[in-house]
């Protein structure tokens, strides 16, 4: 992977974060459903509209998807693909758990994730092959041998899918606080990913496995952790869910969320 490949998208994805910040607030509170849906799209177009073109330029020959709840399959060759502003319920409710995500996938790996936390100034890459980092640092995933000790974590159905998959969201909830330390539900998905790659977090796992997740995984991979489906086989991009966690827990999570 050309380092000036890697300079370039995370240049652009910097420009992203600054031109958000500028309508972010800690203040912001919305009144109803219809200001709130105007200010998620008003932050998404933010975003792309400096993406979309910067990464044309970067990779003329990369096809372009921004579809942060897409998953399946994805045709042979280079995609760009987009989460413009993971989190975005919390950015536009003045929290501040948000991030802007860009991932590179070429004939179904994701080669690149580069994923930016503008609030805190934290840039984590990953290049296939060539490590995980923050701020150009190195980052590994934990060494926790037993789950007693763990930090975990999953993510939250998406509003209008099967309630099956809301309750085996809540029975895994409680599976795994029988067994860890301590378990969150949250979004952004890919801000526990980064968390797990930076050994803060010891596991996240999901039982929607959307494309977006893809330069996360590649984070957690690429930081030495472990990440599988939930019958224990390698991670896809059209794997169904997913386990991503530190070597010295993954089993024993794995069993614990798969009885």
């Amino acid at each position: 992977m050309s380092q000036d490949l890697v300079r370039a998208t995370t240049a652009a994805v910097r420009q992203a974060g600054a031109r958000l910040l500028k309508r972010y607030s800690i203040a912001a509170r919305q009144p109803g459903l219809p200001e709130l849906l105007a200010g998620l799209r008003a932050n998404d177009l933010t975003v792309v509209d400096v993406l979309e073109p910067a990464l044309a330029e970067i990779l003329p020959e990369a096809r372009w998807l921004n579809d942060e709840h897409g998953s399946g399959p994805l045709p042979q060759g280079a995609w760009w693909l987009i989460d413009p502003v993971g989190g975005n319920l919390n950015a536009v409710h003045g929290m501040t758990d948000w991030n802007i995500g860009v991932s590179l996938v070429r004939d179904g790996r994701p080669v690149l994730a580069v994923l930016y936390f503008p609030l805190l100034d934290e840039m984590f890459t990953a290049t296939e092959g060539g490590g995980a980092f923050l701020n150009g640092v190195p980052v590994r995933v934990s060494d926790k041998q037993s789950l007693d000790g763990a930090l975990t974590g999953t993510g939250q159905a998406q509003p209008g899918t099967a309630v099956a998959l809301a309750d085996r969201t809540g029975a895994s909830f409680a599976a795994m606080s029988k067994a860890a330390l301590y378990v969150r539900i949250s979004v952004p998905v890919s801000h526990q990913l980064a968390q797990v790659a930076a050994g803060r977090m010891d596991l996240h796992w999901q039982f929607d496995n959307v494309r977006a997740h893809a330069g996360g995984v590649l984070l957690v991979l690429e930081a030495g952790g472990m990440v599988t489906d939930l019958d224990g086989r390698p991670w896809e991009i059209t794997s169904e869910s997913y386990l991503a966690a530190a070597p010295g827990v993954h089993a024993a999570a794995l069993e614990v969320l798969t009885p």
